[in-house]
Parts: structure tokens; sequence; C-alpha cells
């Protein structure tokens, strides 16, 4: 038997797991005092104070970190690489302490991890991170030859559920041609053909808007904003990654809400009708990008629990290929099953150089 632990920090809090096997025996969000993280001026500040916050977790279920056979860790914002389950090492600490282009609460799961599991004495591993990029060729291109389309998209959960469908079919993963959507508070629409996500909206800058986000928009109308002298560069990235979407329409980043003000409200409801809209002419185009002939398309991530919106998008791209609704996000499952298939020896880790 294999023990896992398994870390996905978020904003605010960090979400810890402990698998034994395939099997999750604990799971809890530990929550971090605001204060203290607000006395962090970086990111990488925080990290003895939340790796202490999980040392005191383990304690309280009187474990410890030597007891593990290995750590998953969500993958933070890495350089543009392949699928699969990488070892985490000084090189990817390092990178993610100095040089990850964006700070995000995930780039310190790997260096939590490695500092726990004693710099390697425990072998910490990330899989599938925002990062993974397997695009085609033909992707890439943005109409500007020194701007390239990125391959930024929620790939964990994505491709979690892709086996998780391809198995209940039948087949191997590999073996299928698939449209996955991870809806939440950004949207990722992405195609994948037989194992590899050769084409995705990055979730921050393309595609529909969301709960939180504002999507692709009009290049000249946004040159306007940026260059009116009202916004600052921070100011106007947060307007429309985070302030965009539902929240800049309906003042609310819940789709349940959203759902609810829809029923007495008209411009509620239109929004509503426009955001899924969105998202099923984004399947379309991913349809097209695969030449047709789906085994599936798949809808999964925390927005997928409304079956009243979901239906808003299957009405329309049900002639694609059969729909199959996974709600809810895998993650911690999937950070494990990542761990595990290397363990066993049915992976084998990659190395980040």
């Amino acid at each position: 038997m294999y023990r896992i632990l398994v870390l996905n920090p978020g904003s605010t809090s960090t979400k810890v797991a402990v698998f034994e096997d395939e099997k999750k025996i604990l799971q809890e969000t530990v929550s971090h005092d605001a204060d203290e993280l607000a006395r962090c001026n970086t990111l990488m500040e925080q990290e003895p104070m939340r790796r202490k916050a999980i040392v005191d977790f383990l304690k309280r279920h009187n474990l410890s970190p030597e007891m593990f056979s290995a750590i998953g860790a969500r993958g933070g914002v890495l350089p543009s690489i392949p699928s699969g389950t990488y070892l985490v090492n000084e090189d990817m600490v390092s990178y993610l302490k100095h040089e990850a282009p964006v700070e995000h609460a995930s780039n310190l799961a790997a260096v939590i991890g490695y500092e726990l599991g004693g710099r390697g004495s425990i072998p910490c591993y990330v899989t599938d991170p925002v990062s993974v990029d397997e695009m085609w060729d033909p992707a890439r291109f943005s109409g500007i030859p020194e701007i390239e389309r990125k391959s930024y998209s929620h790939a964990l959960n994505m491709k979690a559920v892709a086996r998780k469908v391809a198995k209940e079919l039948g087949k191997e993963y590999e073996e299928c041609k698939m449209i996955v959507v991870h809806l939440g508070g950004g949207i990722s629409v992405s195609a994948h053909l037989y194992g590899r996500m050769v084409d995705v909206n990055n979730a921050n800058d393309e595609g529909p808007f969301s709960s939180e986000r504002a999507g692709e928009l009009p290049v000249g109308d946004l040159l306007k904003k940026a260059f009116s002298g009202k916004y600052t560069r921070r100011e106007l990235k947060r307007r429309y990654v985070g302030q965009g979407g539902l929240v800049a329409y309906l003042g609310t980043n819940d789709l349940r809400k959203a759902m609810e003000m829809a029923r007495t409200d008209d411009k509620a409801a239109l929004i509503v009708e426009a955001m899924a809209y969105q998202i099923s002419k984004e399947i379309g185009g991913m349809a097209a990008v695969l030449g047709g002939d789906l085994d599936a398309i798949v809808i999964t991530g925390g927005m997928a629990h409304s079956s009243d919106f979901v239906q808003k998008i299957t009405r329309r791209v049900s002639r694609f290929g059969l729909v199959t609704v996974v709600p809810g996000e895998f993650e911690m499952e999937a950070l494990a099953l990542g761990a595990l298939r290397v363990l066993r020896g049915e992976e084998k880790a990659k190395l980040f150089r």
C-alpha cells in the first residue's frame, strides 16, 4: 500500500488530503489567517506559514511526513511542458520561486511539498500543471508574429475526467477524440486527439466569458481602455480577470445566484444565455479542429452542477457528439493518481530542467 499526501493551495487556504492507494481516507481545507497573509509582501513569503499549517494538520491526525510514500502537489505556473507527472527538483523549486511569470497560489504547492519531503528524501510530484502544452503547430498562431497563443488551462482536471470518461466508454484515453469543457472561475474548452490536448483556449485571455473573467475581447476597444489614462495596468488586468464576466454584468460570481436572478429578470436571463452561447460556440470550433466523429463532449467543473445551465449548452452542441456531464473538480484525486502511477511503475516520472 502506498500512502500519498496531496497539497492544493488556494488564495486563502490549502486543500490537504491523504490517500492510501486510490482511496481517499482524509481531506480538509486548512484556512490561513488573513492578517498573516497580508503581512507577506510576496507569495513565496507565505511558504513557511502555510507549511507549518500543514504540519499542524498532520499532527492533529497523528501523521508525519515520514509516513508517506510520496507527496502530490498542484503544479504551478511553469514553462510550457508536455503532459505527465514530474518529479519536483531544485530546478523546479527555483523556477517557481524566482521565475514564474504569474504569482499564483499553485506555485507554492511544489515548494511546500519539496520542503516537507526533506528536499527529495520523500519524492514530491506534480501532475499536469496549468502550463501543459500539447498544442499542434497550427493552433499556436495568433495573427501577429511576435505573439504566440499560449496553452494555459485546467489541464489537471480535464485530463483526469477525460481518462474517466474514456474508461466508461470501454476505451483508453489514447484511443479517443473528445472535447473537454471545464466550467469554473475560468473556462477551458479543449480538443483532445488520441491522448493529446491539441488545442485549448487560454482561460485567462481567450474563449467565453465566465463567472469572473471577461474572455476574448475586441482588440480595438481594449486598446482604447488601455490608453485612456483611467486605469493602471494592474487595475485593467483586474477588470478583465477577476471582475469580468458575471461579476461585471450581474455583481456575482455565483452561477446559482445568476440562475436565480434569471428567473425573474430578463437582463440576467439574457446574460446567462450569452455565456452558454459563447461556450457552445467554442465547443463548435473545437469540433471543427477534431474533424467531427467525436467519442464524447465532456462537461466538468463546478458550474457543471447546474443542470439547467448545462442544458443550455447541450441543446446547441449535442448534434456534434455524445454529451457527458461530470460535475465538480477531481484535482486531489488526479494528483494522487499521478503519483501512484509513478510509484507502481506504470508511468515514468519526467524531469524538469
